[in-house]
């Protein structure tokens, strides 16, 4: 048999579909490795990701999206790239996102958000979740059966951060169908509308918002995006319409991402788990743990990736300034270091919360409270509704021979399609 940690992890089309076989072959060979093919070094390790996304003056999340594509636009020089970094900034992918900014500006930019993710708004946010739960529900339950991410997963979590983010009602049905979350049955698509912006949905949503923002800033109004539109740095100084924009947007892009990857493989693993679902209609309070172990088991965001500002060493392996390291979160929360009998599903994991499905220290995901509510509300609701739910065998095979086909992404662990079938008359 070959060694898998000698595969391609960025390109080999099975380590995509699987890649959990390949990160216990790379853990084998220590925590911290020197992959083959980039000169990449993957992290396994619990503790080691952890510490790493921990030291921010040793890693950069400059190169947090692509890690190592494109190739570093400069060529790394002595102990200490810092300055490298700094004058080549504008070069790297999304260079204008908070998520591949460095303190201080990380911090000012995320300070932005913190006028919108309050208590208050969080809560008001929720109780509009439970109610487009039944409506997003009621456009399939009468079927028996859907393709659960075009029909429930992507427009619901589309339009549950377009709530957070205060889009105006009117607005959504165009905002859902334009990122590909499809029509509501029986709406009428508008003859403004444009094509559904495909693979660059981060452009459209700044030119979106910034409409909105410079709107609330001519005509503040009494909405979310008027607080938005007038929110301050901690230092008091104003932020410019695109330093206000773009903290939100990437909320709203990797938010519809993330959330539509843990309800698709919650639902899968209710779907294949008649046991487990059997506890949860029984006992509600499950939930929240069956939640996390989903995003334990099943991290929607496979690896991270930062760039070493400066010389180093992590887990006792030498690295030196100017090397990519891939921080690989599914990994992680599979380390039997950490996780006992990690390829298990437990309800009564006891530290389950301690996964980092959500990342760690500075850039740990803004959208985590959200995505969790998400996650439960729409549990609670299938269950709620249905009397038995399974997965179409017709699509997917049946028990003991599925079959799931996964996105071809290093970056994202998420299902393609997910075919459903359920009951809503007595069991």
């Amino acid at each position: 048999m070959s060694d898998l940690a000698e595969r391609d992890y960025f390109s080999d089309a099975a380590v995509a579909q699987d890649p959990y076989d390949y990160w216990d072959q790379v853990r084998s060979r220590g925590p911290v490795f020197h992959e083959p093919h980039y000169g990449v070094v993957a992290v396994t390790g619990y503790a080691e990701v952890q510490a790493a996304f921990k030291d921010v003056e040793s890693f950069s999340a400059v190169n947090a999206i692509g890690g190592p594509f494109p190739p570093l636009p400069f060529t790394p020089s002595g102990d200490d790239i810092g300055e490298q970094i700094d004058a080549h900034r504008h070069e790297f992918p999304i260079f204008e996102h908070m998520v591949v900014m460095d303190p201080p500006e990380h911090g000012r930019a995320r300070s932005l958000l913190g006028r919108l993710l309050t208590p208050r708004r969080l809560k008001e946010n929720e109780d509009y979740i439970w109610r487009l739960a039944d409506r997003q529900l009621d456009e399939f339950i009468v079927n028996g059966r859907c393709e659960f991410l075009a029909e429930y997963a992507k427009p619901f979590a589309t339009l549950a951060i377009a709530d957070l983010l205060g889009v105006p009602e009117q607005d959504r049905p165009q905002i859902r169908r334009n990122l590909g979350a499809g029509n509501a049955p029986g709406s009428r698509v508008g003859a403004l509308d444009h094509e559904p912006v495909g693979s660059n949905p981060l452009q459209y949503l700044d030119e979106l918002f910034s409409g909105y923002i410079a709107d609330r800033r001519r005509t503040p109004r009494e909405d979310v995006l008027s607080g938005l539109a007038e929110a301050t740095y901690p230092d008091g100084s104003t932020p410019t319409l695109l330093e206000v924009v773009r903290p939100a947007t990437f909320l709203f892009a990797a938010g519809q991402e993330t959330v539509t990857k843990l309800l698709s493989a919650a639902v899968r693993i209710l779907g294949d788990r008649p046991d487990l679902q059997a506890l949860l209609r029984s006992d509600r309070d499950l939930i929240a743990p069956f939640l996390e172990e989903t995003l334990r088991m099943e991290s929607p965001t496979k690896v991270d990736f930062r760039l070493a500002r400066r010389t180093t060493s992590l887990g006792g392996v030498p690295i030196r300034a100017g090397t990519v390291v891939m921080l690989c979160l599914g990994a992680a929360n599979r380390d039997p270091r950490k996780f006992e009998q990690p390829h298990e599903f437990r309800l009564d994991r006891r530290n389950v919360r301690e996964h980092i499905a959500f990342g760690r220290g500075i850039h740990t995901c803004a959208g985590a409270p959200l995505a969790r509510v998400e996650g439960r509300v729409t549990v609670a609701r299938l269950l709620d509704r249905t009397t038995e739910l399974g997965i179409d065998a017709t699509e997917h095979g049946g028990p003991g021979h599925r079959h799931y086909a996964y996105e071809s992404t290093f970056l994202l662990r998420g299902l393609k399609a997910l075919h459903i079938e359920f009951n809503t008359g007595p069991s």
